[in-house]
């Protein structure tokens, strides 16, 4: 009995230790969009791709496992995607994502239907993105917005 409450008590140390080893000082990484192009499709549902630029201020690389992400226009959900062949973001480093995703085609129908009814020179648009970096990182959830011009800058 003496020698199982021992090795219990060498187990939780081990467990302490591996604890303890974990970096809590752990910034949470930038996150831009630097592109949004489509692409040529093949059927009637549109494809893009969207750039992103990651920002590393971390001491350790990032290598991220998996990433899932939406845009909305105007409140409704439109572009939808994951990836999971991303690059490892260096140390205190950069990296550009090229991600593909695909349009929801209803949505599509409603917005074109709203603005078609209303007069607007902006539209808002929203990103919403979560990075896995592994077991031991915590989920990164960026969320980006602002308006997109119909105009034409006039």
């Amino acid at each position: 009995m003496r020698i199982l409450q021992r090795a219990l008590l060498f187990a939780w140390l081990l467990v302490l230790a591996g604890c303890a080893t974990l970096q809590t000082d752990f910034e949470k990484p930038t996150v831009s969009v630097t592109s949004f192009r489509a692409l040529p499709s093949d059927g009637m549902v549109p494809r893009f791709e969207i750039g992103l630029h990651v920002i590393n201020p971390n001491r350790t690389a990032l290598d991220i496992e998996g990433m899932t992400y939406s845009v909305a226009l105007e409140g409704r959900r439109l572009l939808n995607g994951v990836a999971n062949d991303l690059p490892v973001v260096p140390a205190y480093g950069e990296a550009d994502i090229r991600v593909l995703t695909t349009a929801d085609l209803l949505s599509g129908f409603r917005l074109l239907a709203d603005l078609m009814r209303t007069q607007r020179d902006t539209v808002s648009y929203e990103l919403n993105a979560r990075l896995d970096l592994g077991r031991f990182l915590p989920y990164v959830d960026i969320v980006e917005s602002g308006e997109v011009s119909l105009t034409g800058g006039r």
